[in-house]
């Protein structure tokens, strides 16, 4: 598999996590499935963007890159994502980018012009099949300083060095790689001449997809046999970036969110769904993992530790299988969960752990099994989760004070109040218990 990853010039907004997401339940599905899965995810770490952001702030290209691709990690890391097996920087890749620029030059397939280096598309017939557009339609503007052009709709894969840019020494002068060029050169090097998955945002079909496909190909790579693209997050109908001023940084949204509620969140949509942002939709995800969750602690406390099944229920499998359909595949699970319940009021211990060792099973599949060992220092900044919890146990050792003295009045204001607070508590044999209201 093939992800184009970040490109860091700023720090991730919960878009961006979301493919991170969708590709991780992807890849842990094909590893449950028998694969042997190689994950590459890229860094774009220098270009256009990058560099204004140098200008803007007075800062080094490369520290700013650097922060970011740190702060992409931590927001992949907290939200339960596997590391790639390779996450290749652009900068660390630019012999490759020559000898492919080279190839094809020799080729015919490229050209070179006041020092930079464009892709005659003209010499590719298939250009654009991925996206279905028509070449005499396309429309395709210089951009700054790529002079020089046979044809208007040729992409730069190198461009000349600016005063004051970063730039890097080729056969036909200094300068730095275009954005195409990176993907199709790492591809290369880590899969080879052809590979399973490529994966990406919607947004890049055109023009960065069908760019890769015309170098790649050109170059005589088989290049990639499935093309997966995530839809977007949006806010009031519009894809969440950075440049529109209306993203939803990571980093603020896990302060007040425990993180496997936002993976929750972010992964039960369809990989192909658009997701409108809100404070409650964010909350209904909140509560419809309550739901799991509540089941899961229920069962631990009654009959103890129960290790997931060694395999996921029939219809998961096939609801999985069918391009991933993680939202038939979550309603298993609620199934499941449901049904698990309903044994628990039937006290019967023994359907109850076999439900749970489905969900397990089903959830760890999902990266979302909250008694999985990746989540066990999961926390909100100062784990508020645990101050919470805390603060209401020393409020519920008081109601039991008063309960033990049989000052009934005072033990169920404190319920009351927990209630209004928006808690429910539940005596159990061994305790009272609270959860979150979710109603």
């Amino acid at each position: 598999m093939y992800l184009c990853g970040a490109t860091v010039q700023a720090a991730p907004h919960i878009g961006h996590i979301r493919s991170g997401i969708n590709f991780d339940v992807m890849r842990r599905w094909l590893t449950y499935r028998g694969y042997d899965v190689t994950f590459v995810r890229n860094v774009t770490d220098i270009d256009d963007k990058v560099i204004q952001k140098e200008r803007d702030l007075g800062i080094p290209w490369w520290q700013i890159a650097y922060a970011n691709e740190r702060a992409f990690n931590d927001g992949y890391t907290v939200l339960g994502c596997q590391p790639p097996t390779v996450e290749p920087r652009a900068t660390g890749h630019i012999p490759e980018m020559i000898e492919m620029m080279q190839a094809l030059i020799a080729g015919g397939h490229a050209y070179a012009a006041d020092g930079n280096v464009y892709f005659d598309v003209k010499s590719y017939p298939d250009y654009l099949e991925l996206s279905n557009q028509k070449l005499e339609n396309l429309l395709q503007p210089a951009g700054e300083g790529e002079t020089g052009k046979r044809d208007p709709r040729d992409f730069a894969m190198w461009k000349a060095a600016k005063p004051g840019e970063p730039s890097w020494q080729t056969p036909w002068g200094s300068g730095r790689p275009g954005w195409h060029l990176e993907c199709s050169a790492m591809a290369h090097k880590y899969l080879g001449k052809g590979f399973d998955i490529h994966g990406g945002g919607l947004d890049l079909i055109f023009p960065h997809h069908e760019n890769e496909i015309a170098q790649s190909k050109a170059f005589g790579d088989d290049f990639a046999n499935f093309w997966v693209h995530n839809a977007w997050v949006t806010l009031s109908g519009e894809k969440m970036s950075k440049s529109l001023g209306n993203s939803v940084l990571v980093s603020a949204m896990v302060q007040r969110w425990r993180p496997i509620v936002l993976r929750y969140y972010l992964a039960a949509p369809h990989y192909r769904s658009m997701i409108e942002y809100s404070e409650e939709s964010v909350r209904e995800a909140e509560a419809g993992f309550g739901r799991i969750e509540g089941f899961i602690q229920r069962v631990v406390e009654r009959c103890g530790a129960v290790e997931p099944a060694p395999e996921v229920p029939l219809a998961f499998a096939e609801a999985m299988d069918d391009d991933f359909g993680v939202p038939q595949a979550l309603a298993i699970v609620h199934t499941a969960v449901r049904q698990g319940n309903s044994a628990l009021t039937a006290d019967d211990k023994e359907n109850a752990v076999a439900r749970l060792a489905e969900v397990r099973a089903m959830l760890g599949v999902l990266g979302l099994d909250p008694l999985d060992p990746q989540w066990s220092g999961e926390d909100r900044g100062e784990d508020l989760h645990g101050v919470i919890d805390s603060l209401v146990r020393l409020v519920l050792d008081q109601r039991q004070a008063a309960r033990a003295r049989k000052d009934f009045a005072t033990a169920d204001a404190i319920r009351d109040q927990l209630g209004l607070a928006g808690l429910v508590i539940e005596d159990t044999p061994s305790g009272a218990r609270w959860t979150i209201n979710n109603q």
